[in-house]
């Protein structure tokens, strides 16, 4: 009898390009890592070290010249919902970019690192399921810790200064219901703002086997988007940045929402997060297999 040859294809009987690396597995296995752990009780312990810097701080400290900052700051012990206002304020300039640029930035290149990718790709997991799998799960954890620290944020102020309604900077305050939807606009704001973070450090992470150069590539995005947004010189031009819009989310804090600032700088990210996104799929794809080799996955960086 002639012995039966190899599965059509090189795959194994059964085999489903469709069930490999489902988003289950791959939630469970970035859940389990330690850098979850430790992101998750930064956010959680802030908005306690937040609400004891207000205890033991003086009043009169936090009067300011009546920027948006120091109007939140007075403002921050009026309820939960104003005092998850301002830690929001406090973390959205730099600390909200470090969740995203982890999960998304130390994704492909992780793998890369440790030598676990070409037994991945050898399994076989299809290389644009692979990327899909650990972008959305990476965008998922990324919104999870927003979620996470307004979550806290509502507790701690909610104990500490009363579940009250949102007191407005301007004059005015709103009842905690549609306060707590107002916060979820800022937030989800927050969060879509950060996309050009997350595909930059996506698109990082495919082209080189250092998770650190890739999370630090997607950081140091937000500080130099910070100091050009503070060249006045560059007029307009500055509309063009992520940054830029960052905080138009305080438009929000009226009686009536303003979205102008909001749509523009939705627009101006994901238009930046589309086309890394699209290189960070484009160039994956189009590598050879010598990344396979010696465990690494090596770019020529």
């Amino acid at each position: 009898m002639e012995a039966p040859g190899p599965p059509q294809g090189g795959h194994a009987p059964g085999y489903r390009a469709g069930g490999t690396l489902s988003l289950r597995v791959e939630a469970l296995r970035q859940l389990r890592r330690r850098r979850t752990l430790v992101i998750a009780g930064v956010l959680a312990a802030l908005p306690v070290v937040m609400a004891v810097a207000l205890a033991v701080g003086d009043s009169d400290g936090r009067r300011g010249s009546g920027s948006n900052g120091s109007l939140l700051m007075q403002l921050a012990t009026g309820s939960a919902v104003n005092f998850t206002v301002t830690v929001l304020f406090v973390s959205a300039g730099f600390l909200l970019v470090i969740p995203v640029a982890l999960f998304c930035g130390d994704t492909v290149a992780s793998e890369a690192s440790w030598s676990s990718l070409r037994y991945l790709l050898a399994a076989p997991v299809p290389r644009g399921r692979l990327l899909r799998s650990k972008l959305t799960v990476g965008l998922a954890f990324s919104l999870a810790s927003y979620l996470l620290l307004a979550a806290a944020s509502l507790l701690v102020g909610g104990l500490a200064y009363g579940w009250g309604g949102l007191q407005l900077p301007a004059g005015g305050s709103l009842p905690f219901g549609e306060a707590v939807q107002r916060l979820g606009v800022m937030v989800l704001f927050v969060y879509l703002t950060q996309l050009v973070t997350a595909a930059l450090a996506f698109w990082l992470s495919t082209v080189t086997d250092a998770p650190l150069g890739a999370v630090g590539g997607a950081v140091g995005l937000t500080v130099v988007g910070n100091v050009l947004d503070a060249v006045e010189a560059l007029g307009s031009w500055r509309d063009l940045l992520p940054t830029h819009w960052q905080y138009a989310w305080i438009d929000a804090l009226q009686q009536e929402v303003v979205w102008d600032g909001m749509v523009k700088g939705v627009a101006v990210s994901a238009s930046y997060a589309l086309v890394l996104f699209a290189l960070a799929f484009g160039g994956f794809a189009r590598k050879d297999d010598d990344s396979k080799v010696n465990g690494g996955f090596h770019t020529g960086l």
